[in-house]
């Protein structure tokens, strides 16, 4: 197992950044292009809510096919943090956490850390993660910034 962890200084509260992470428009833009994900179930409401589960397909850089993407939510709060247990059959783990701490001067510290188990592809994984989540924190302050 590896582990991937990205921390940046967000451009806004921990309540705002919160906010979006209730969207699924969110994870679609902040992933994209290296990601893309369409839910299985064909709407684009989910249920972020402890215990829920959601399934998407899932395709590198939005063309290569790699399986069926599951989200089980562990932990949802704004003062808990987010826990959640993914995979698909060529990353059977994929266990994401995001930590949200409040600072001074309207800003927040997120952090996502990710453990990564897909046998001997792990590394590969591993190394398109570390670009995976310096991309989507880059994203994310974009959209705070309000340059969408």
């Amino acid at each position: 197992m590896k582990t991937v962890k990205k921390t940046s200084i967000f451009p806004a509260s921990k309540k705002k950044v919160f906010s979006p992470l209730l969207k699924l428009k969110t994870l679609q833009y902040v992933a994209y292009p290296y990601a893309t994900f369409t839910p299985m179930h064909g709407t684009d409401c989910m249920s972020w809510e402890v215990g829920s589960i959601s399934r998407f397909k899932f395709r590198l850089f939005g063309i290569i096919p790699f399986g069926i993407h599951t989200i089980h939510v562990i932990r949802f709060g704004l003062d808990d943090g987010i826990y959640t247990h993914e995979g698909n059959e060529h990353v059977p783990i994929w266990n994401h956490e995001i930590i949200l701490e409040e600072l001074p001067g309207n800003r927040c510290r997120y952090t996502d850390k990710v453990d990564i188990d897909a046998g001997w592809k792990t590394i590969f994984i591993w190394l398109w993660a570390k670009c995976f989540y310096d991309h989507r924190q880059r994203k994310w302050i974009k959209m705070l910034r309000g340059k969408i």
